[in-house]
């Protein structure tokens, strides 16, 4: 199987069970709360490991107990930890969630420590990076440091995965030329192409996005499925599989993590695709990020 290194953000969730998501003005009581291990670059790390993956984690974290915390899950389930950062005079980012009783969640994110992943530690780890065949990012780390990631990886002959999320409207358009798959949702996609959900259909955004250079795009729906559109081929929905959903906190990262393992281990992308589905699909009926990450069995 081929090797995988995420570089991304570490956080630790501060998850907070609503009855509905606030609204502006408004204060509200929780029913419960939790904290647990996450960040967009963990929680694919930790997922593509609990699948199975030949996985390398690339970010930071601060000197405390949450990045201690981080550290110990990632290595529960064999992620090679050993070129994080740990940071002594930044704190470990924190990521505020909140989830109402249909599972559809919020979240705000404090980069903390994420924000020291710079160009300089990318060039301290490039060996990281030469050494893996796969390379995932997203964008909780300086956006400075994605696009040199991406052009470094490129240069190397990696594939790269970008999940571009949270989503900016003035992404460098540099970054498109080097990105081998684009995975955004339907939000991040009209963020991305500078529309609004009713303007055109998706056929239309998804040419914009191509006219800044992405070549293949993968599209999550939620419950709609996801629509892939690849070079050279015909546009096609994969319907998503109905499931009842409690919280949809990691279901984008486990959809990535089950993507990259099945493309490191050969499969053509509408297969893992189908495959990356399975793992979120079930990972939307359990609480929490990385705890809500099935084992291989649990798919097959």
């Amino acid at each position: 199987m081929k090797k995988i290194v995420v570089v991304g953000s570490l956080n630790m969730d501060h998850i907070s069970k609503v009855d509905h998501i606030v609204r502006e003005g408004e204060t509200i009581i929780a029913s419960d709360f939790s904290r647990s291990p996450g960040g967009k670059g963990a929680n694919q790390a930790y997922a593509v490991g609990r699948l199975g993956g030949d996985i390398v984690m690339l970010g930071a974290v601060g000197d405390d107990e949450d990045g201690a915390s981080l550290l110990s899950s990632l290595k529960s389930v064999g992620v090679d930890t050993s070129g994080v950062m740990i940071c002594p005079d930044a704190p470990t980012g924190v990521a505020q969630i909140s989830v109402d009783k249909a599972g559809n969640n919020t979240i705000v994110v404090v980069p903390g420590a994420n924000m020291e992943v710079d160009t300089s530690y990318i060039d301290a780890h490039r060996s990281v990076i030469d050494a893996s065949d796969i390379v995932i990012m997203q964008l909780e780390i300086p956006i400075d440091t994605v696009v040199y990631t991406a052009r470094l990886a490129k240069t190397m002959g990696k594939y790269v995965i970008l999940d571009p999320a949270p989503a900016i409207p003035d992404l460098p358009e540099e970054i498109y030329r080097y990105v081998d798959l684009l995975k955004p949702n339907e939000t991040e996609l009209c963020i991305l192409a500078g529309m609004s959900l009713d303007d055109g259909d998706y056929t239309e955004k998804i040419s914009v996005i191509r006219k800044k250079g992405a070549s293949n795009l993968l599209v999550s729906l939620g419950s709609e499925g996801v629509l892939v559109s690849l070079h050279g081929r015909e546009d096609r929905l994969i319907p998503g599989r109905k499931v009842t959903a409690v919280d949809t906190t990691a279901a984008g990262d486990c959809f990535v993590a089950g993507l990259a393992v099945k493309l490191a281990g050969g499969c053509d992308v509408v297969d893992a695709v189908d495959y990356a589905q399975k793992v979120a699909a079930i990972s939307v009926t359990r609480r929490g990020a990385q705890r809500s990450v099935p084992n291989p069995e649990e798919i097959d």
